[in-house]
């Protein structure tokens, strides 16, 4: 298949101003030692490609780097080195965790949709506008008095409706979807996720999903790339992944994930510990410092990619291992 996006060794590393720690990967314990530090590790050395039409999830912990990827790809940060590649006129918009903090809570949900179409599409007069408006409104299940409506005035589900509504305004051939789920319940979870699904297989649109929701991403995806402290520790189809992982950490996030069945309460084995400090990351292997399968090795030498399957790569030492 052809691909939307292709990225090539993206690498972001930024300077840390003097004893500042948040949002950055320093956990409490490192603060001290981590305060001299001065270079933040959010990405190092990330490949990927997401093939047109289908949809690609990033997950992991926060502070993975997963956001920074995004960010990347949409030209909100430069990159430190490394390449992004986009294969024809592919436009790119976003569709934020927090809907609230996208919209403008004293315009209206009108206002929301008309400005873009007047910043892309400046081929269209007035009575244009209003009539692509109202093809948003029916794209993404909303009715026409939303348009009189602020913010307020409507829920988390509805709202994030209305961010979608809004990026398709500028018709992207690609989306990037930064935990475009995470404040909803299930039920109203449940149709947003439907919702996307078929606006990706009717309009063609790709998917570059940002998520540690891991139902959602099996949902979506049609293919996985597992991050940890700013490296990709495991990628391939959402099956291979998902369904049989090859790496210790993938094992981890699915196993911390709950199960509504009683019986299966005793088998969740979350994974201890915290993310290191990205100013401070461990050398080798970045996961050994919570790996229980950790080998001499994982301390001094970085594992490669290395092929499991048809597609399925994983950086690990271990050729074999049991999640026991």
């Amino acid at each position: 298949m052809t691909a939307a996006i292709e990225a090539e060794g993206l690498t972001k590393h930024f300077t840390l101003k003097q004893g500042r720690t948040r949002g950055v990967g320093i956990n409490p314990g490192s603060w001290f030692r981590a305060r001299g530090s001065r270079t933040v590790h959010a990405v190092d050395d990330v490949g990927f490609r997401a093939e047109s039409g289908r949809t690609l999830a990033i997950i992991g912990e926060s502070g993975c780097g997963k956001s920074t990827v995004a960010k990347l790809l949409l030209g909100l940060t430069p990159a430190t080195s490394g390449s992004i590649r986009v294969t024809g006129e592919r436009r790119i918009q976003m569709v934020a965790q927090n809907p609230w903090s996208a919209l403008n809570r004293r315009k209206t949900i009108g206002h929301a949709l008309h400005q873009p179409l007047r910043i892309h599409r400046r081929d269209l007069d007035a009575a244009g506008r209003e009539a692509r408006v109202h093809e948003l409104l029916g794209l993404t299940g909303l009715s026409p008095d939303f348009l009189r409506r602020y913010p307020a005035d409507v829920s988390g589900g509805e709202l994030q409706r209305v961010t979608i509504a809004r990026a398709l305004a500028a018709e992207p051939r690609v989306l990037v979807l930064d935990e475009p789920t995470a404040s909803l319940d299930v039920s109203v979870k449940a149709g947003l996720v439907n919702l996307l699904c078929d606006l990706r297989d009717d309009l063609g649109l790709t998917y570059l999903l940002i998520t540690h929701e891991l139902d959602v991403a099996r949902l979506l995806a049609d293919q996985v790339l597992v991050m940890y402290l700013g490296h990709v520790v495991e990628s391939g189809t959402a099956e291979a992944v998902l369904g049989d992982p090859a790496h210790p950490y993938t094992r981890s996030l699915l196993d911390a994930v709950p199960v509504p069945d009683p019986r299966r309460r005793k088998e969740l084995r979350p994974l201890p510990g915290e993310v290191p400090s990205a100013v401070d990351p461990p050398s080798g292997c970045r996961f050994r410092t919570r790996c229980p399968h950790a080998l001499p090795q994982c301390a001094t030498t970085r594992p490669t990619a290395r092929e499991t399957g048809t597609g399925h790569l994983t950086s690990c030492h271990l050729t074999v291992w049991s999640p026991s």
